[in-house]
This record gives C-alpha cells, structure tokens and sequence, in this order.
C-alpha cells in the first residue's frame, strides 16, 4: 500500500486556540513548505521549497498573530502545497501540481492513482477533518461561526506585476468580503483579486462554509508586505479591527 507519512511524522493539522471565544475561525491552508521524509525534496532545489511554488510566504505567522488578537480558533496546514494543496478539491489537476507557475516539480511526474489516494488520505482529508471538528463543536454548542481563510500571492505572477496588495475572495457569499474593503483607506484593496472562483481557489471556504450557511471570506495578502515578522504583525493587527467591526 502506499504511504506519503512515515511512522513519527508529524499530522498535517495544526489546531490553535481551540478554545477561542472569537466568532472566527481561521484556516491557513499552506501555512507550511515541509515535504514528507519519503518524498525527499520533490525533485526540486532548496531554494524552490522556499518560494511561493512551495508555500503561503508570511500566512502562518500573521493567522497566528490574528488568532491571539481576536481569541480566535486557528487551523493551520503543515505539509507543502507542492505534496498536496487542501485548498483544491481531489479532481483538480493542481492538487498535485507537476507544474508550479514556470517550475516543474519532477517527484508529482508519473504518480500512480495509488500515490495519489496516499496524499489525499494522509495529507489533505485529515486537514479537512479538523476543519470540521472545529465547526462541528461549534454548532454541538450553539456558538456562533464565521470563516476565515489566510492567504499570501506574489508581487510578480507569470512576469506580470500586481499593484493590488489586499484582496478578499468569495463566492456567492460576499457580505464579509463587502464589509472589509472598504475597511483600507490608502491601501489597493480589491474583491475577487488577484484570484476569482473561476480561478478554483474557493474551495476550503465552499466545502466547510457554504454548506453550514455561515458568512466566509478568503483574504490574500501580497506576500511581499509581509516577508518579515514586522510586516506580518503589522497586517496582523490592520486586519484585526475591521474583522471584529464585520464580525457585528
């Protein structure tokens, strides 16, 4: 049988605050770039595991920062986006991407239908689980629920430069969505940019969200802003108000 996780390796979910009083619940879904000790490096060079191809540059820390100052609970997702990206359902081809903007990832070449149900078990239904336990407790109680996903995007997509710098992403829900841009005077903050649903990356907040009939947003922050810790505190804390003014 095939196997991405080895015995001792860690769970790709990260639950944070569980307890959290906050109506939020925030998701980081590529929060991490470490890759399965089976898988080596992909076939790809250590620098490439630091760029955007691997991983969400600056989410986790910010989601972690958001987390403490709203006391909200916070799912994070450990394992590169190069092994498996939760943030797209298992009939996407860039599930497991064998091409990454411009790079080629040589170790998602060839997979088997075996090595690929390997990654979805291991890798991407126990993330999406612990999404739903922490929903789930929530309904179990009575205790009210809006979603939240983290996300960063590159200054640069393809040789094409952004000048948006804050987006916030939705489907057919765009009430959060609605409320937080107007919410950054001085800042380019857009709806549905530099991604739209048409773009598929909608899928974490539509398959917990959508379902449940709570409010939910994505938010994209250009990872250029947030690089270093300064940066990541400091859009840490922007967001934290007009959250709590939306959460009204």
């Amino acid at each position: 049988m095939a196997q991405s996780l080895l015995d001792g390796e860690d769970d790709p979910a990260i639950v944070v605050n569980e307890a959290g009083k906050s109506p939020y619940v925030l998701v980081c879904e590529h929060a991490g770039n470490r890759i399965p000790r089976k898988l080596g490096t992909l076939g790809l060079a250590a620098a490439d595991l630091e760029r955007h191809i691997a991983w969400d540059i600056g989410a986790e820390r910010v989601s972690r920062v958001l987390s403490r100052l709203l006391d909200a609970t916070l799912v994070m997702q450990r394992y590169s986006r190069l092994v498996y990206d939760c943030n797209r359902p298992p009939e996407a081809a860039d599930a497991i991407p064998v091409m990454s903007e411009a790079t080629a990832v040589p170790g998602n070449s060839n997979l088997s239908a075996e090595d690929k149900m390997a990654r979805l078990g291991e890798i991407c239904r126990p993330f999406h689980e612990a999404v739903t336990r922490v929903l789930d407790r929530r309904a179990a109680y009575g205790v009210a629920a809006k979603l939240v996903t983290i996300h960063s995007f590159t200054k640069v997509y393809k040789g094409k430069t952004r000048d948006v710098q804050l987006g916030f992403l939705h489907d057919r829900d765009s009430y959060l969505g609605g409320r937080l841009v107007k919410s950054f005077p001085g800042v380019d903050a857009r709806l549905n940019e530099p991604y739209a649903p048409k773009d598929g990356v909608l899928h974490t907040v539509n398959l917990h969200a959508a379902p449940r009939g709570i409010k939910s947003v994505m938010i994209e922050i250009r990872n250029d802003l947030i690089a270093n810790e300064r940066g990541q505190n400091e859009w840490a804390q922007r967001l934290s108000v007009p959250l709590i003014q939306a959460a009204s």
